[in-house]
């Protein structure tokens, strides 16, 4: 068992942890072991809080105290990754971002209009203008080097971060405020810093307050560097604030 402490700097709602780090923190004991992990946040991630991260077999659980905040074992895919869009049309989403006219967490370390490069991620994907891709945001988007590691590589954690909120947006959290409740991901290459890359999130369907999307991260060639599939919870705003 290891101590671990989510920074006020790695948020989702002002008040809680960044679901894809925090998925991505949790996950980090088993995939040591490869392939894709999938993590369950149980309860909104407290910030500053010194936290047990624990792993017993093939699951690794993060607790405060006697709450668990998070648990993560290894998953599978049973659907295609979100599409690739092409630099042009993911340069128009990253223009089209709607998070700038309204935005249920604006200071979101992934995804946030009130955060400064180096200090949040600053992800913002838009609405694809293609009606080959329906139900689809992406956006380009270049690590900064305040992330990486001293191999210019970002974390997973960073990374699961990254491959989180375009999910959100894709099924259209500015309309419908929600939060990330499960999260099955893969790094299938290293992220690099001061690379650009394509951000893509596609909305899979609806039930009830579950809202269910992928998401991808490519290189400018189309080659797949992550990608995730996710179950976002609709959410009352004001208990979050």
């Amino acid at each position: 068992m290891s101590t671990t402490t989510i920074a006020r700097q790695f948020n989702g709602p002002d008040h809680s942890g960044n679901g894809g780090y925090v998925a991505g923190l949790v996950a980090g004991p088993v995939a040591a072991g490869g392939g894709a992990v999938t993590s369950t946040l149980r309860v909104p991630p407290p910030l500053e809080v010194a936290l047990d991260l624990s792993l017993d077999g093939s699951r690794s659980v993060l607790a405060d105290g006697a709450t668990v905040v998070a648990e993560a074992a290894p998953g599978a895919f049973d659907v295609d990754p979100a599409p690739f869009v092409g630099e042009d049309l993911a340069r128009k989403g990253f223009e089209a971002y709607a998070g700038r006219v309204e935005h249920p967490f604006p200071h979101c370390f992934t995804c946030g209009t009130a955060r400064a490069p180096g200090d949040g991620l600053l992800v913002f994907t838009g609405p694809v203008d293609d009606p080959t891709y329906p139900d689809t945001v992406a956006a380009t988007w270049t690590p900064h080097a305040a992330f990486a590691d001293t191999d210019g590589h970002l974390g997973s954690e960073v990374t699961w971060a990254a491959i989180d909120c375009p999910g959100g947006w894709a099924a259209d959290i500015d309309e419908t405020p929600m939060v990330l409740g499960r999260m099955t991901g893969e790094i299938l290459s290293p992220v690099r810093a001061d690379h650009e890359y394509v951000a893509v999130g596609t909305r899979r369907g609806v039930d009830g307050r579950k809202h269910h999307t992928g998401t991808a991260l490519y290189a400018l060639d189309g080659t797949l560097v992550a990608r995730a599939e996710q179950t976002w919870i609709a959410i009352d705003i004001s208990s979050f604030r």
